[in-house]
């Protein structure tokens, strides 16, 4: 039950920095949820244990983790496009 609970907190993350970036993650409700859990491992590192915790996840470092992913592949994006 954890792992739904993860996916789920994991998919609502990438959803909700999809938003606060403006732009769409790619591969949609899939790429919501990776970019959420992946977000959160970087959020994780960058700051450990703060603010509230829902399904082992927790929600401001996930948050800035995933905005931060965000914006990293759109600038790698952006310059895979130019090259083209």
């Amino acid at each position: 039950m954890g792992l739904i609970i993860m996916l789920i907190v994991g998919g609502l993350v990438g959803w909700v920095a999809g938003m606060i970036m403006g732009t769409d993650i790619p591969g949609g409700k899939i790429g919501n949820i990776i970019a959420g859990l992946l977000g959160a491992w970087i959020g994780g590192q960058l700051i450990p244990g703060f603010g509230p915790e829902f399904g082992g996840v927790y929600i401001i470092p996930a948050l800035v983790g995933t905005v931060l992913l965000i914006a990293i592949l759109s600038i790698i994006l952006q310059m895979m496009h130019k090259r083209r």
